[in-house]
């Protein structure tokens, strides 16, 4: 038997409707639908219940921080509130996820700003609908480093020196992760030694 919409009827339209929402979901194949499916319906109601809410609230309050720009369900999120932290240095990332990927190594003490995204002509992403003006608003305070932190893909380096050009005038070092880190490789796939010895292996710009 394939895995044809067909397949689907046999189950009656409430299970396929389910089956239909978690296949759309980015990375899982129909199979996975059906096997998660079929899972969620033999999980207790109170879990399930539980499941839903957590998705429903994650989507009504989660917002982007208005310091860095990540995910997060307050006004700031946990990093940009640490006292603790350096803010002094800064490390622009992509994405919320290559943020969390630089957490894991437990070794940057400093905040981020996540760019929400890269410079792609291709694409038809400019400067202006990634996350610079703020940046270049947030260096108007006490900042000493901008660590950048984008990936080694073509986009990422375009953006990387197009940083680097923006902040440079300004006269706050910016460094640039040492290469290591795979071209067009997701940060979040990398493991943490890697990621620190792109990190401690940072060169100027």
């Amino acid at each position: 038997m394939g895995d044809s919409d067909s397949d689907m009827d046999y189950y009656g339209s409430q299970i396929s409707n389910l089956i239909e929402q978690l296949g759309s979901l980015p990375g899982i194949g129909s199979k996975t639908a059906q096997r998660l499916a079929f899972h969620i319906i033999s999980m207790p109601p109170e879990r399930v219940e539980a499941l839903a809410a957590s998705l429903t609230q994650a989507r009504r309050n989660v917002r982007y921080c208005k310091e860095c720009g990540t995910l997060t369900d307050q006004e700031l999120c946990p990093i940009c509130s640490d006292l603790k932290r350096d803010h002094r240095t800064i490390m622009v990332v992509e994405s919320s996820r290559d943020l969390a990927a630089y957490e894991k190594t437990g070794h940057y003490n400093g905040v981020y700003h996540v760019l929400q995204g890269v410079i792609s002509p291709q694409l038809g992403i400019g400067p202006s609908d990634i996350r610079l003006k703020e940046l270049m608003q947030r260096l108007q305070g006490d900042v000493d480093e901008v660590i950048i932190a984008t990936g080694s893909s073509l986009e990422g380096e375009t953006t990387a020196m197009y940083i680097s050009r923006l902040v440079k005038p300004t006269g706050i070092r910016v460094t640039r992760i040492a290469s290591g880190v795979p071209v067009g490789g997701d940060l979040e796939y990398i493991d943490e030694v890697t990621l620190l010895r792109a990190l401690d292996g940072r060169v100027e710009l």
